[in-house]
C-alpha cells in the first residue's frame, strides 16, 4: 500500500470527477446525472480515504504513504504525506463532501453544474493542506481553498452575498500575506522547504516571534479567534446550507492544524512566549461570543457565534503544550467538524421547507417531526458537550490540560461550558418545544429518506467518539508524542 500513490489519487480523484461534469450538458433534465456523477466520485474518494485510514500503521509517529517528485527546478517538491494528526482530518473532508453534495439536491436551482464543480475542487484543495509534506505546498493549497468558497457563497449564497463574501475572501487573504513572506523567509533561512526538515530546523528566538506572528496572521483570522472573527456570522448566514457545513466542518480546521504543524512545533520559544495572549484570545471568545450567541434573533448566526466558542477551546489546548490539550484540541475539531456540520443540515432542513431562519418563526416542531427533533437534540446535546457524546471528549481533555497550566483560566473556560448548554438548551426549545400554533408549521413534513441518509452517519460518528474515543486517541497519540518530543528538544 505504501508504494501506491494513493494520497495522490485523493488529489486527483475530484479533478477526475470535474472533467467528467464539464460533459454533462448543464440544463433542468441532466442535473440528475450532474448530481450523481459529483455524488459518486466524491463517495469513492471517501471510501479511498478509508482505505488509507485502514492501512495506518498507528503506532509510527512518522509520515507515512510518502509521496515525493521534484517541481520547479528542485525548488518546491511535490511531497506528500498523512501521519496520526493529519489523517483524521482527511477522513472528515472526505466524508461531508459527499453529504454536502446530498444536502445540495434540492435547494440549488441555478447552475448546478458550476456548484458541484466548485465543491469538488475545494475537496482538492482542503486534502492538499493536510497531506502537503511541502511548506510551499501547503500555503498553495492554504489559499487555494478561498477561490471555489468565494464562489459558492457569492454566487448561490443570500440576498447580503457579495458583501459577506468579499468579507470573508480579504480578511482571509490579508492574513495570509504574512504567512507568505514568513514561508519565502524560511526557505531562504533553511535552504529548502520541506516541512520534514523545517520541523528539526531550529530557528533563532527573534526570527520565531517574526515567524510566529506572521503564522498567526493568517491562522487568527482563518480559525477564527477574537476579535478577528466577524466575517464568520456574515458568511455562514449568506452561504447555502452545503457552505456552511464545509465552512465550519473543515475550512475552520486549516488553522487549527496549522497551529499544530507549525507554531508551536517550528516556533516553540515563540509559542511559550506568546501562549498567555492566546490564553486570553481564547477566554474572551469563548465567553464574549457564548453571550453574542445568547441573542442571536438568527439560527445560523447562534451556531456561527458558537463555532468561534468552540475553536477558542482548541487553541486553548493546542498551548498548553501537553498531550491532553493537543488530543483534546484534535479530537475537538473532529468533533466540531461532525456536529457543527450536522447543526447547519439541521437549519437547513426546516429553511428548506418554511424559508426562514428566524428563530421566533418556529415552535412545537415536535408534533410534525419527531425524528427531525430527535436528530436536532443528538447534535444540540454534543455541541454543549454531553458525557457520551463527541463534545464531551475534546472539552474535557482540554479543560483537564488548562486546569494543570492556570486554575483560574480553567474556571473561566468552564463558563463557556455552562453558557454553551444555555443558548443550545434555549434554540431547541424555542424550535422544537411549545405548541404548534403556526399555521405554516402545522403541515410541515418530517425527515425524507434523503436527509435521514445524511444525519444517520453523523449520528452514529458522535455517539461512537463519545462512548468510545480510543480508537481516535490511539492512532493520535503517536504524532502528538513526537511533536511534543520536537518542541521539548528545542526549547532554550
Amino acid at each position: 500500500m505504501n508504494e501506491l500513490p494513493i494520497l495522490s489519487i485523493l488529489l486527483v480523484l475530484p479533478v477526475i470527477g470535474i472533467l467528467l461534469l464539464t460533459f454533462i450538458s448543464n440544463n433542468s433534465e441532466s442535473d440528475v446525472n450532474l448530481k450523481q456523477t459529483a455524488l459518486w466520485v466524491s463517495f469513492l474518494n471517501f471510501i479511498i480515504s478509508l482505505v488509507v485510514l485502514f492501512n495506518f500503521n498507528k503506532v509510527d509517529p512518522n509520515f507515512q504513504f510518502v509521496e515525493k517528485y521534484y517541481w520547479l527546478g528542485d525548488t518546491i517538491s511535490y511531497h506528500l504525506g498523512v501521519d496520526g494528526i493529519s489523517i483524521l482530518f482527511v477522513v472528515l473532508t472526505t466524508f461531508l463532501v459527499p453529504i454536502c453534495i446530498l444536502a445540495s439536491y434540492n435547494n440549488i436551482k441555478f447552475s448546478m453544474k458550476e456548484y458541484l464543480i466548485a465543491f469538488l475542487a475545494l475537496e482538492t484543495f482542503m486534502i492538499g493542506v493536510f497531506i502537503s509534506m511541502d511548506l510551499i505546498l501547503f500555503y498553495l493549497f492554504f489559499e487555494g481553498g478561498l477561490i471555489p468558497m468565494f464562489l459558492i457563497i457569492g454566487i448561490w449564497g443570500g440576498e447580503r452575498r457579495i458583501y459577506s463574501t468579499f468579507k470573508f475572501f480579504l480578511y482571509t487573504l490579508a492574513g495570509s500575506v504574512f504567512m507568505l513572506l514568513a514561508v519565502i523567509f524560511m526557505y531562504w533561512e533553511v535552504g529548502t522547504s520541506s516541512i520534514p526538515v523545517l520541523l528539526q530546523h531550529e530557528f533563532s528566538y527573534d526570527a520565531q516571534i517574526i515567524l510566529w506572528l506572521a503564522f498567526f496572521a493568517s491562522f487568527v483570522v482563518k480559525i477564527p479567534m477574537w476579535p478577528f472573527h466577524t466575517w464568520l456570522p456574515d458568511a455562514h448566514v449568506e452561504a447555502p446550507t452545503a457552505g456552511s457545513v464545509i465552512l465550519a466542518g473543515v475550512l475552520l480546521k486549516l488553522a487549527g492544524y496549522g497551529f499544530i504543524r507549525f507554531s508551536i512545533t517550528m516556533f516553540p520559544d515563540a509559542s511559550h512566549y506568546f501562549a498567555p495572549m492566546i490564553y486570553a484570545l481564547s477566554i474572551i471568545a469563548i465567553i464574549f461570543t457564548s453571550l453574542i450567541a445568547l441573542v442571536q434573533e438568527d439560527m445560523k448566526k447562534l451556531i456561527a457565534y458558537s463555532s468561534v466558542a468552540h475553536m477558542g477551546f482548541v487553541t486553548l489546548g493546542i498551548f498548553t503544550f501537553t498531550i491532553q490539550g493537543i488530543e483534546g484540541a484534535i479530537i475537538q475539531m473532529i468533533s466540531h467538524g461532525i456536529v457543527s456540520a450536522a447543526l447547519f443540515l439541521c437549519v437547513g432542513v426546516v429553511y428548506d421547507r418554511i424559508h426562514t431562519r428566524e428563530i421566533e418563526r418556529y415552535g412545537g416542531l415536535v408534533n410534525r417531526m419527531p425524528l427531525y427533533s430527535f436528530s436536532f437534540m443528538i447534535f444540540i446535546l454534543a455541541s454543549l458537550g454531553l458525557p457520551g457524546t463527541s463534545g464531551f471528549v475534546g472539552e474535557f481533555l482540554v479543560l483537564l490540560s488548562i486546569f494543570s497550566v492556570n486554575t483560574y483560566f480553567a474556571v473561566f473556560a468552564t463558563t463557556g461550558v455552562v453558557l454553551a448548554a444555555t443558548y443550545s438548551l434555549w434554540l431547541y426549545r424555542k424550535i422544537i418545544f411549545g405548541q404548534l400554533i403556526k399555521d405554516d408549521l402545522k403541515d410541515i413534513l418530517d425527515l425524507s429518506s434523503r436527509e435521514i441518509i445524511i444525519f444517520v452517519p453523523l449520528i452514529l460518528l458522535t455517539l461512537l467518539i463519545g462512548i468510545y474515543p480510543i480508537p481516535v486517541l490511539e492512532i493520535i497519540e503517536p504524532s502528538s508524542q513526537l511533536t511534543l518530543e520536537i518542541i521539548n528538544g528545542k526549547m532554550n
